[in-house]
């Protein structure tokens, strides 16, 4: 008996992208009010190479995927929500924005902790220099989601990550897609990309704690070098846990990422929850929806 197919799918500006088993769909509400939709048909590289389905290499793949996905639906979102042509994004500005970030990334979660744990090597030893640097990184972490929360447009951004959870979970749970149902749902789900942030930082505790001794910048390649391997077995970590979600040993193991989705999630409002819904019927194949056209 085939296994359900498990949709996931991110928040975006003033709306949310859904990917389904075939494709990828993005709902946005303009500032008419209007619900626009784009939908996207898409063959995943581990249908077109066997090999990309061993553990490990799926989990790599698909981190690679969702950033692609993820980054061209923030694009389209943001697009569609400026009100003139001089607020959309044009390629050349998408390619710098997105260097930028990648290089902060680099500098405030790898750089940052490297360096400043390397400080402390003769006190704490090769063992406790890992502890510290992947401590320093979580708060780093938590402290910058705390930070950008305080940001009325990423509170928004926020609540249509909490539809997204929302929605998700009505749907598994056999419920018709429609607000008021999606609503009583927690806004934390297990499956969420922060959890599976923070067990890649967890991970690269362990695992780091066993290279030997290196400078900080050689430190800091293996990091960057490794980081595909590292995400593969958080893939595999949070895919397991959602098979045995009612093992207490794994609500152990995840509940950080799910408590640190109360800061990454916010309660949507009904009009946030009809865009979830209309993103997720979009890629559901049409005998499990009912209705793939948007609500009024």
């Amino acid at each position: 008996m085939a296994k359900p197919f498990q949709y996931g799918g991110q928040a975006v500006i003033e709306g949310v992208m859904m990917l389904g088993a075939k494709g990828s769909a993005i709902a946005v509400r303009k500032p008419s009010n209007e619900i626009v939709l784009k939908e996207s048909t898409r063959t995943p590289l581990r249908e077109k190479y066997p090999i990309l389905k061993w553990p490990i290499f799926r989990g790599c793949v698909s981190l690679f995927e969702s950033l692609i996905v993820g980054i061209q639906a923030i694009t389209w979102s943001a697009n569609q929500v400026g009100e003139s042509e001089e607020e959309k994004l044009t390629p050349w500005e998408l390619t710098v924005t997105i260097i930028i970030a990648l290089g902060l990334g680099i500098g405030m979660f790898i750089l940052l902790p490297v360096s400043a744990a390397s400080f402390a090597l003769p006190v704490v030893g090769p063992f406790g220099r890992s502890a510290l640097e992947g401590l320093i990184r979580v708060i780093i972490f938590i402290g910058y989601i705390y930070a950008i929360g305080q940001m009325k447009d990423i509170q928004r951004i926020f609540a249509y990550h909490g539809a997204e959870h929302k929605t998700i979970a009505a749907l598994e749970a056999g419920e018709e897609l429609v607000p008021e149902n999606a609503r009583k749902y927690s806004r934390i789900h297990p499956r969420c990309g922060t959890s599976f942030i923070l067990m890649v930082m967890i991970l690269m505790i362990l695992i780091f704690t066993f290279i030997g001794q290196t400078g900080t910048l050689m430190r800091v390649f293996i990091k960057i070098l490794m980081m595909p391997v590292v995400a593969g077995l958080a893939y595999e970590v949070i895919k397991f846990s959602g098979r045995h979600s009612q093992n207490k040993l794994v609500q152990a193991l995840v509940a950080p990422g799910m408590w640190l989705q109360k800061l990454t999630t916010r309660e949507p409002d009904d009009a946030q929850l009809e865009v979830a819904i209309a993103a997720l019927k979009a890629v559901m194949p049409k005998a499990e929806s009912p209705s793939n056209t948007l609500a009024e």
